[in-house]
């Protein structure tokens, strides 16, 4: 077997590989943001979490964005940025009120209800098909998420509402997102999330600002750091993975983000939480494998 044919196969091992571990620093990252986003609210409001979280991002975008400037100038499609911004914002609000009053684990179960959401957004706002793989997930997301919340088992937190409307928010916004991808390029989509939010984030905290203190900055940076980076690597991930495949080894944040619970906050390990989630992971991969075939 010549060097070139050894090459060609170890290319897509190598690929997987790089992948894999993309996707592991991706999920880090959300649960870095998750926990940051956590232990700041516990001084600070949530408008204030948001602000910060932002403020951060900006500092990145300035040392690392200047690239963008010119593409940036052209205020490409500058009402759909705010839009999307908008929405993203306030589903971003709904999360972390969850990410506070929930289990960690809940919240990323509930959370993986979004690939409903954006297949039906789809069908309204980019008129694509709403294909019977893509209902059937939906029956079965939603009967996952009856599983997680038990309608009827006691009193259902109502925390467990709005971070399924976050997941909607974030569905649209996600859709938003796509309609920009055909014009502006990924690094700027996310310049202007983070100029946008900004102001966005500190008009809404001076109606609740509290007093910062110097043990609240290294949470805002694992906060503010663990938001873009989960982003970027799960965008490196998708290059070298199909989507098929990442969503899958995303899913595994619920048991990590339920590892982290139990040993950071004493929270028990629910196992509904699992058997709910697991629910809507399979109903969305299978949606998702018949759409390949």
């Amino acid at each position: 077997m010549s060097n070139e044919t050894l090459s060609v196969q170890a290319e897509p091992r190598s690929q997987f590989g790089q992948g894999l571990v993309w996707m592991a620093l991706s999920m880090a990252s959300f649960i870095g943001m998750s926990v940051g986003s956590r232990e700041l609210a516990a001084t600070l409001s949530i408008q204030q979490v948001l602000f910060f979280r932002a403020l951060v991002g900006l500092f990145v975008i300035l040392a690392l964005g200047r690239a963008l400037l010119p593409e940036l100038r052209g205020l490409k499609l500058i009402r759909l940025h705010l839009v999307r911004n908008v929405v993203h914002f306030v589903a971003q609000y709904l999360w972390t009120i969850g990410v506070v009053l929930l289990p960690l684990a809940s919240v990323f179960a509930l959370e993986f209800t979004m690939p409903i959401w954006v297949a039906f957004f789809a069908w309204i706002f980019l008129k694509e098909r709403l294909t019977t793989p893509r209902i059937l997930a939906t029956i079965g997301g939603f009967i996952g998420v009856l599983v997680i919340v038990r309608p009827g088992v006691g009193m259902v937190d109502p925390a467990a509402g709005l971070v399924l409307i976050a997941a909607a928010g974030y569905g649209l916004s996600l859709i938003f997102v796509k309609q920009l991808t055909r014009q502006c390029s990924p690094g700027a989509i996310v310049v202007w999330m983070i100029l946008i939010q900004l102001p966005l984030g500190f008009f809404a905290a001076l109606t609740d600002w509290r007093e910062v203190h110097v043990t609240d900055v290294p949470w805002m940076l694992v906060a503010g750091l663990g938001a873009l980076a989960a982003h970027y690597c799960q965008a490196q991930a998708l290059k070298r993975l199909d989507a098929s495949v990442v969503m899958p080894i995303d899913f595994l944040r619920v048991p990590l983000a339920a590892v982290v619970g139990y040993y950071s906050y004493a929270e028990a390990i629910d196992l509904w939480v699992f058997l709910g989630g697991g629910i809507i992971l399979f109903s969305n991969y299978r949606a998702v494998m018949a759409e390949r075939r």
